[in-house]
């Protein structure tokens, strides 16, 4: 009588001629250190210098560990909330710099990276400018709806003040049809402004030589 195989010797069967892709784990290791090296970065920009912690990687590896370090600082470029992104910004301008320095080509401090340098600082002055008009846009856009809403809060207030025989006031928020206007509005708006951003990165993926995954 033939014996039961287990479960175990099976899977060891089946697998026994998969072949490991060494080139493919060390260039995600590579990636996860250039993340972490960027993450160090960002908690203390003096401290841990980024384009030394990616320079040390032999050309021929540092390809990976600068798309990983490019993946965390570009994650980090988002819409503005308030006037804060301004140092946030120039923040993240210097890390990019840094990138630009790590060049793959080895290039450090060379022609080739000062010149992706000098790209990525023209860009980021248009960032700040560009996350400038978008608060300024996201302002107007939400005074211009709650002026157009107004009338109806206040027919609401006033109805509501006739049933219950008291002054009633209405958080535009609040209210699920002004709600659902704003964000309808808002969203649109926002959209706009992420899609032109979204170019940017990619743009600033290209001057620094980086191939996104």
């Amino acid at each position: 009588m033939a014996m039961i195989k287990s479960a175990l010797e099976i899977a060891l069967e089946r697998s026994k001629d998969i072949k490991v892709d060494e080139a493919a784990l060390e260039a995600n290791a590579l990636r996860i250190e250039g993340k972490k090296a960027a993450g160090r970065f960002l908690e203390d920009p003096e401290g841990a210098p980024l384009a030394e912690a990616l320079g040390k990687y032999p050309k021929d590896k540092r390809a990976a560990a600068r798309e990983g370090a490019f993946e965390v600082m570009a994650s980090q470029v988002q819409l503005p909330v308030d006037e804060s992104y301004v140092e946030k910004l120039r923040a993240l301008s210097a890390g990019f710099s840094s990138i630009a320095a790590s060049s793959s080509s080895g290039l450090l401090g060379g022609v080739g990276a000062g010149i992706a340098d000098k790209r990525v600082q023209a860009l980021f002055q248009q960032l700040e400018g560009f996350f400038k008009q978008y608060i300024d846009d996201m302002k107007n856009v939400e005074q211009a709806i709650r002026k157009q809403w107004g009338p109806k809060i206040r027919e609401k207030e006033r109805q509501m003040a006739a049933r219950m025989g008291q002054d009633v006031r209405i958080d535009p928020m609040s209210d699920p049809e002004f709600a659902a206007f704003y964000k309808q509005n808002v969203s649109a708006a926002r959209a706009q402004y992420q899609t032109a951003l979204d170019k940017a990165k990619s743009d600033l993926a290209e001057m620094l030589s980086i191939e996104r995954k």
